[in-house]
Formats: structure tokens, sequence, C-alpha cells
């Protein structure tokens, strides 16, 4: 008779771990013939403990049909410009009046010295962008997401007072980028947990 766990012990063991990592493991240390099959199980205890992709159903699924009807309130100032665009360009404009949604953003665009020389010149900055975003009900105006997002980059300030500016512009967009990612995702996450049957 065989010693080996079988399938459904481990998908058990795994779906019911409180650490799932050290469940992993202590699977592959029991026999070798798991390395073999481990990703096998790892995609059964995935689907069996009931996690689901967010955009599972690609463009025609509740998430992204979801996404599409967010519009985007106007946000002051040259970081409001860019996540605008920047979230306008990951929601998809939504066709006129078909907006249940409006996201409405709040920033705080702060940039510090921290590095510094003996003469007191600044040597790095840090560049810290910080949204507070809410999402808003079109119908009731209501607010069903208050949250907040942000992001921080390094800058090396440079001699040539253009190459800083530059460089301080380049952070700013990416700081906007990553700051309309982590909105996007958790307005995804609210339309998925609303989408979901109880």
């Amino acid at each position: 008779m065989s010693t080996e766990p079988k399938i459904s012990e481990i998908v058990s063991r795994l779906c019911g771990a409180q650490n799932f990592a050290i469940e992993i493991a202590r699977a592959v240390v029991d026999s070798e013939w798991m390395l073999r099959i481990l990703p096998f199980a790892l995609l059964l205890a995935l689907t069996g403990c009931g996690l689901r992709p967010l955009y599972g159903d690609g463009s025609g699924g509740p998430v992204a049909q979801g996404l599409r009807s967010v519009s985007v309130a106007p946000i002051d100032g040259k970081a409001g410009w860019l996540i605008r665009h920047a979230l306008e360009d990951r929601l998809g404009t939504p066709t006129a009046g078909a907006a249940q949604f409006r996201i409405e953003v709040e920033l705080d665009d702060q940039i510090g010295g921290f590095g510094v020389r003996r003469d007191d010149s600044i040597t790095r900055e840090r560049r810290t962008l910080r949204a507070r975003f809410k999402l808003v009900e079109a119908a009731q105006g209501a607010v069903v997401v208050d949250a907040t997002a942000g992001s921080d980059a390094g800058i090396d300030v440079v001699s040539s007072e253009y190459a800083t500016v530059a460089a301080e512009d380049a952070a700013l967009e990416r700081l906007a980028q990553t700051v309309a990612d982590q909105i996007v995702a958790r307005i995804a996450l609210y339309i998925q947990r609303s989408d979901t049957p109880k």
C-alpha cells in the first residue's frame, strides 16, 4: 500500500492552510513526486478555494463593462491633468449619459530634499504624490468608495537646473501612472464585489 498522499488530501491541506507557503513546502518535502504534480495541485487549490481572476471574462465581463461606466471629474493642476488622462486611458470613455459612477480626486504633490552636502546644497529629492479619491454614484450622489492611493520617487539633483526639472517632471509622469493604476484596481475590486451574487 502506498504512503503517498492523495491529491484530494493535498488540495484540502492547501485550502485550509493558515500559511499557504509553509504547506506547499511541506508537500514538496513529503515526496519527490510532488514536484511533478505541484502545478496541477496549485491550480486545483486556487480554483477550489474560490479564487477568481478580476478580469476573467475579458472586455465583455462585468468588471470591464463596469469600468467603462465610470467618468473622471476634472482634477486641478499638472498632476491632476496627468492622472485624469491616465485614468481615462485605463477606464475608457463612457458614452454620453452612460456613466453610472464618477471619480473625484484630490491630490497632494510634494517635493522634499533629503540628501544634503556640507555646503547645504541638496543632492536628492523625493517626490510624493498622494490621491484621495471617491467613487460616487452618478444618480444618487452616494459615495461608494472613499480611499487613498499614492507613490513616491527619488530624484537626483544635478548641477544642471534644467536636468533636475526634467527629472522632476519625469518622476511626476511615472507617479501619475502608478497612482492611476492603484485607483483603477481599487474601483475594479469594488465593481467585482458588488457584482458577485450574495
